[in-house]
């Protein structure tokens, strides 16, 4: 065989190979990137969140009143309780490994499209692995705030805990920010316009320091998805 008719087998072979897995799917084998441990994630990825993490209306059973935020950490969920036996549920990311908190606050103010303004503990500890962090960085589609921010306070001071939301909407039902509250973009605007300065927002997570708090998500309300979500 000559050495012609060899490439042209080989380029022929080649072609084939990509036919076979589809033009999709070899697109996301190149481009798919390694999930990072850092407090930015920087490379952006195509996952859209699970289905379950999607905004629902849903019943809900609690002594809480209405207005009041519960974030249940573990499952990565936020209610928002409309009223009696009903609240909005939205899927969320929350702290990774040792960033956790539990806790009642309020929120103490809010901001749409807000400045970042990365505490120096996360600049030296981004910096430590090469990663330099604005001390400013504007809002606009590009910030990790996203479109709206909701600053958690305890007892009248500012606890560096946000709800906001993300330009990286793949992170939602993970473990990956440095205690905030992570939220698709649409649903913190969703949010955003509901929740009042002042509200009470329980955070149920590690160390149960948001004391006894009884609630149960008791599934879709069909009804309310659709006339009041």
């Amino acid at each position: 065989m000559t050495r012609g008719k060899t490439i042209l087998l080989s380029l022929t072979a080649a072609a084939m190979m990509v036919t076979a897995i589809g033009p999709a799917e070899a697109f996301q084998r190149t481009a798919a990137p390694a999930v990072s441990r850092s407090d930015v994630t920087t490379v952006a990825q195509r996952k859209e969140p699970d289905e379950k993490f999607q905004r629902r209306v849903v019943r809900f059973r609690t002594n809480e009143v209405p207005g009041t935020i519960i974030i249940d950490t573990n499952n990565k969920f936020l209610y928002y309780i409309n009223g009696e036996n009903s609240a909005i549920r939205y899927g969320v990311g929350v702290g990774r490994e040792g960033f956790g908190w539990s806790g009642v606050v309020s929120i103490g103010r809010k901001e749409e499209w807000p400045d970042w303004r990365p505490p120096a503990e996360m600049r030296r500890r981004e910096a430590a692995k090469g990663h330099i962090l604005p001390v400013v960085q504007e809002g606009g589609i590009d910030n990790p705030l996203g479109a709206r921010a909701m600053y958690l306070f305890k007892n009248g001071r500012d606890t560096i805990f946000r709800i906001h939301g993300t330009n990286q909407p793949w992170t939602i039902g993970l473990n990956m920010s440095s205690g905030c509250i992570r939220m698709m973009n649409k649903d913190v605007e969703h949010l955003y316009k509901r929740a009042a300065i002042g509200a009470k927002v329980i955070v149920i997570g590690p160390g149960n320091r948001q004391g006894n708090v009884a609630f149960e998500d008791r599934g879709l309300d069909f009804f309310g998805s659709i006339f009041g979500g």
